[in-house]
């Protein structure tokens, strides 16, 4: 039966998603919000260019009405939320990206132009305008004597005005500026694997910045560590687009506190869903069946499970604003 109390989109997907991924996408929606109404936290990881797909349209949305507590990132996805919000009018697309020749790519990197799949970065808009801004806050810290994450210093140049000059889309659709004003608890592992973290370790080589300014991947995985033990009285939910690091390293955080810190009281994972288009393969982590994970002390026999092949850039909007009641 559809719920009348909700919107043309989410009556939509009922309706007519009822086979296959379109019904797990259902099962998967209803079990998070499941999730939500008996008071389970949820983490929600994100690979890929789904910043530069503009998910903060909706997903700034679902972080200000509480429907995520916490987030893991690849550090593209970190920077390149705040880079879509300070030079978005310079993004250049590419609908024929399947049809480019080597020398079509040789020409966009002349032109400062860095494509992913349709979409071209702009560098100078983008990668340089942050990179000023950003550099005095991690200086500063290091001059006071203090050490952040990187997303803290993220949060930082967020929340301290300095970017608002350069703004080109409206601020609620930013899902970085949603997670600064709340604080979000976040992790970013692999950060060095980034733009900003290319540009902190040159300012390393060159002498200018020391290395401990910028906390660890150990240091996020102790905290991760803090904050599921805090949050999961009544479960922490996974809820994870894409594959990669940004969902490896946070699931790892249940098996490492019950087997490598040996609290056998920690609770596993109360609800599991990955969206990807990597089918089931041998050896693969992105595209292994959710039960594998109950063998390494993830996952529970009776943990609600999903997985939906598709693309997260469909399925994701599609899911939170079922989540969201439109």
């Amino acid at each position: 039966m559809i719920n009348t109390n909700r919107q043309p989109i989410s009556e939509f997907i009922e309706k007519y998603f009822l086979h296959f991924n379109a019904a797990s996408l259902v099962d998967a929606a209803k079990s998070y919000e499941t999730q939500l109404e008996q008071g389970s936290k949820i983490l929600v990881s994100l690979a890929g260019a789904m910043s530069t797909a503009e998910i903060g349209k909706i997903f700034a949305e679902m972080i200000r009405q509480d429907k995520v507590h916490s987030i893991s990132c690849t550090g593209a996805n970190l920077e390149e939320d705040i880079m879509n919000l300070v030079a978005h009018s310079h993004y250049k697309r590419v609908p024929n990206y399947r049809d480019l020749t080597p020398q079509d790519e040789w020409d966009l990197l002349l032109k400062g132009l860095n494509r992913v799949t349709d979409t071209c970065i702009p560098e100078d808009e983008a990668f340089r305008r942050l990179q000023k801004h950003i550099f005095k806050i991690w200086k500063d810290a290091e001059d006071y004597q203090e050490r952040f994450f990187p997303h803290e210093y993220m949060y930082q140049l967020l929340l301290s005005g300095v970017l608002e000059e350069y703004y080109e889309i409206d601020l609620k659709d930013s899902w970085m500026y949603a997670a600064a004003q709340k604080n979000l608890p976040m992790v970013v592992p692999g950060w060095e694997d980034s733009t900003m973290g290319n540009i902190f370790a040159s300012y390393v080589l060159k002498g200018d910045l020391k290395a401990s300014t910028m906390k660890s991947g150990i240091e996020y995985m102790t905290f991760l560590a803090d904050w599921y033990t805090d949050n999961s009285n009544n479960g922490i939910g996974f809820f994870q687009i894409g594959g990669g690091i940004a969902g490896d390293f946070p699931i790892c955080v249940v098996p490492m506190l019950y087997q490598d810190m040996e609290r056998e009281d920690t609770p596993f994972w109360s609800y599991f869903c990955q969206i990807s288009d990597a089918t089931t393969s041998y050896g693969s982590y992105s595209g292994a069946v959710p039960n594998e994970k109950i063998t390494w002390g993830k996952l529970a026999i009776d943990t609600p499970k999903f997985i939906i092949e598709s693309d997260a850039t469909i399925v994701a909007p599609l899911i939170f604003a079922y989540l969201l009641k439109m």
